[in-house]
């Protein structure tokens, strides 16, 4: 697949790109918004030192992004179409039913959507069969996982089209076997998350301390190896199987709340000033460009590390 088409250019839908063109594909974008243009071209302006210090493929341009005016002439000659418009149901629903219409026949379709399952999301498509969730991680350009789930109707053909695709732009395509809210990452994320949010609605920690708990502790460990394989180091010479001996009891214990605390005025206000505290005089753009810097040099480690990291398929 040489030529692919975005639909919705925010921040997922920019990353894609960016990623995209640095693997030296053809773009087609689609994006109804005033100025959407303008702001694509300035994120993969914004983003480009980070994809030239990981490697550029051969042929690469930023000059091989197209814009056009109507959704039929962006999907028309596309081999693959990201969606990537706002986490509405019946919104997307809609767009994919537009891009199913006026697709080629052989053009597989991928949603970004971080949550809705995909057997939704096939309703109302002529050709259910050649469409899957594709999830990816932000920023896209740099952060390798997809996550690729098939709906009820979905093609097998189809998905192993895109896992295959997914890989060709070096990206690490995991295949979800069961369709869930939220899939694998995001539901993780936001289990991490209602419990940050407890810690900081109850006093317990700041902002500022929860993510030096995760930056200097847990997170440094995920980075390198997840937390099933982090915690079979935690059971010494007989890994998981003692782990769970030892500390399997103390997962009755009401440490954690899974319920996510009201969002009150209060707590709000607590996040984001914690939030813009510790950010200080830094931008975001600023933190962004650490950021990439930081996941270049990171993500040059954990392929040290993990050079046959298998992703393929999620049991």
């Amino acid at each position: 697949m040489k030529k692919v088409t975005v639909v919705g250019t925010g921040v997922i839908g920019n990353g894609w790109i960016a990623r995209f063109l640095a693997q030296g594909l053809d773009v087609i974008a689609f994006d109804p918004a005033e100025g959407a243009e303008k702001r694509t071209r300035q994120a993969i302006d914004h983003a480009w030192s980070s994809l030239e210090e990981r490697g550029l493929a051969e042929g690469v341009s930023k000059d091989r992004l197209t814009f056009m005016d109507t959704i039929e002439g962006a999907v028309r000659e596309a081999d693959y179409i990201q969606e990537n418009v706002p986490e509405r149901e019946e919104l997307k629903k809609s767009v994919l039913q537009s891009i199913d219409e006026h697709a080629k026949p052989e053009a597989i379709i991928g949603s970004s959507t971080s949550g809705i399952k995909p057997t939704i999301l096939q309703e109302g498509m002529a050709h259910p069969e050649r469409f899957f969730v594709a999830h990816p991680f932000n920023p896209v350009y740099l952060l390798p996982l997809v996550e690729i789930v098939g709906g009820q109707d979905t093609d097998a053909a189809v998905i192993e089209k895109g896992h295959q695709f997914f890989e060709s732009i070096e990206m690490k395509p995991l295949i979800i076997q069961k369709e869930v809210d939220g899939h694998v990452a995001d539901r993780l994320m936001e289990a991490l998350w209602r419990e940050a949010l407890h810690l900081v609605n109850d006093g317990v920690a700041t902002t500022e301390e929860v993510d030096a708990a995760i930056v200097y502790g847990a997170g440094l460990r995920w980075a390198q190896m997840g937390p099933f394989l982090t915690f079979h180091l935690a059971g010494g010479e007989q890994g998981m199987r003692h782990m769970l001996e030892q500390f399997g009891p103390a997962l009755k214990l009401p440490w954690t709340k899974l319920e996510a605390p009201e969002l009150t005025d209060e707590l709000k206000e607590r996040v984001i000033s914690g939030c813009e505290n510790h950010a200080g005089d830094q931008t975001v753009a600023d933190l962004e460009q650490k950021r990439n810097e930081f996941l270049v040099k990171l993500l040059d480690l954990v392929e040290e590390y993990w050079p046959e990291t298998n992703t393929s398929a999620a049991k």
